[in-house]
C-alpha cells in the first residue's frame, strides 16, 4: 500500500488537505495510507508521495523523493491532478 504524507509548516492545514486526499483517492478507487505532518517531522519520515506547497516542500525536495508541489493547497482539482500524475 502506498504511503502519502501531506506536509505543511505546523501540521494544521495539512489535516484538511489529507482529508481531501482521502476523498479523492476513494473516488479514484485507490487505497493508500494518508497522513499529515509538519515540515520538521516530514524530513525524517519515509513516504511514497509527499504533498504540499512549494515553499514548504522545497526544504525536503532533494531529488530522491516523489514530491507533488501545489500552488493552492485547498484546490481539489489541482490536488486530484497531482495525485493522478504522481501515483
Amino acid at each position: 500500500m502506498k504511503k502519502i504524507l501531506v506536509v505543511c509548516g505546523n501540521g494544521g492545514s495539512s489535516m484538511i488537505v489529507s482529508m481531501n486526499v482521502q476523498s479523492i483517492l476513494k473516488d479514484m478507487n485507490i487505497e493508500a495510507d494518508v497522513s499529515h505532518t509538519d515540515l520538521t517531522t516530514a524530513k525524517t519520515e519515509a513516504a511514497d508521495l509527499y504533498i504540499g506547497s512549494e515553499d514548504i516542500l522545497g526544504n525536503i525536495n532533494d531529488g530522491t523523493r516523489n514530491v507533488a508541489l501545489l500552488n493552492n493547497l485547498l484546490d481539489k482539482k489541482e490536488l486530484r491532478t497531482a495525485l493522478e500524475t504522481h501515483l
